[in-house]
């Protein structure tokens, strides 16, 4: 049967307030002075979504935001990328999301309001919407109280459904780490975590040991390592990416994001583990050449552009 999704996307939906050129780290009772401030959209998922359909995916986003102007700015952002927000909920009772970033160079530190996004839960994800498409992704399982109980309900539901799935658990601002990724990840395609997340989840103190530990349950761990590049493991089959290197990052926000949209635009195509990984360092690398999640991916012409102008690469 024809689908006419092929993403869905389950997430949080907020604003990022980014704060870049930055002198120095602020200290309480005192104040420092930021060059640069842009208001975009944020999270993750949204940026995963924005990102996906400039790439040519068609992909519809399941989301909860407040009945408010930040609400109106992520669902128009999302619009004027392609990605249909039919399904997003608006709340009278909780304000949209909103993150404060302050960017330091290649590293950032941020403060989130999680507002309505806490508050999407599994009855508000419409069996309807999830056979519309083909796979299903989720992020910031730690962001998302109201589904992180609920994830392998979810996914057990996605994959009786016939749809592959794939998941990028992001950081655990409580740094409890308490999901079960071994009820979890036999229902899950790819898991995409970073080095620093895997290890955090697994307990590890290393790369090799984390995937180690993971094996018996993940079907495909692609870890994410930024200027180290990318690993992907499958059925003991281990593929490394280097890193597309940008000696004039602009900011990393949303690169991970950027490197999963990249990723599973191939991997629906039923591309090589090679191809996809290689299609998500590309995907990250481009983000880094504009503000924010989703200025790189305007259009799909600018993307093309910047692969070619920065970073020797057509497609």
């Amino acid at each position: 049967m024809d689908k006419i999704h092929d993403v869905v996307v389950i997430g949080e939906l907020n604003v990022d307030l980014i704060l870049n050129q930055i002198d120095q780290f602020p200290e309480v009772g005192k104040e420092v002075l930021a060059g640069n401030m842009n208001l975009t959209l944020g999270s993750s998922s949204a940026i995963f979504a924005s990102n996906l359909s400039t790439l040519g995916v068609r992909t519809t986003f399941i989301g909860k935001v407040g009945n408010d102007n930040f609400g109106d700015l992520v669902i128009a952002s999302l619009k004027s990328r392609g990605v249909d927000t039919g399904n997003i909920l608006l709340n009278d009772d909780h304000q949209t999301g909103a993150t404060i970033v302050l960017n330091f160079g290649e590293d950032r530190a941020m403060v989130t309001h999680p507002g309505a996004m806490e508050h999407l839960r599994l009855e508000d994800v419409q069996e309807t919407v999830l056979t519309s498409a083909r796979h299903l992704h989720l992020s910031s399982v730690f962001l998302q109280a109201g589904l992180t109980r609920q994830l392998v309900p979810l996914f057990q539901k996605a994959k009786s459904l016939g749809l592959t799935t794939s998941i990028d658990p992001q950081w655990d601002p409580a740094e409890r780490w308490d999901i079960d990724l071994k009820a979890l990840l036999p229902h899950v395609d790819v898991f995409l975590p970073n080095t620093a997340e895997l290890m955090a989840l697994t307990k590890t103190s290393n790369l090799e040991h984390g995937i180690e530990s993971l094996k018996r349950y993940a079907n495909i761990l692609v870890v994410k390592g930024g200027r180290e590049g990318a690993w992907a493991w499958r059925k003991g089959e281990l593929v490394h990416q280097p890193a597309f290197l940008n000696e004039q990052v602009v900011d990393s926000i949303g690169a991970g994001d950027s490197f999963d949209a990249g990723f599973i635009s191939k991997y629906i195509q039923g591309k090589s583990l090679q191809e996809c990984l290689e299609f998500g360092a590309l995907s990250g690398a481009i983000n880094t050449t504009r503000p924010g999640g989703t200025t790189a991916f305007e259009n799909l012409d600018l993307v093309k552009s910047i692969a070619e102008s920065t970073f020797n690469y057509t497609f």
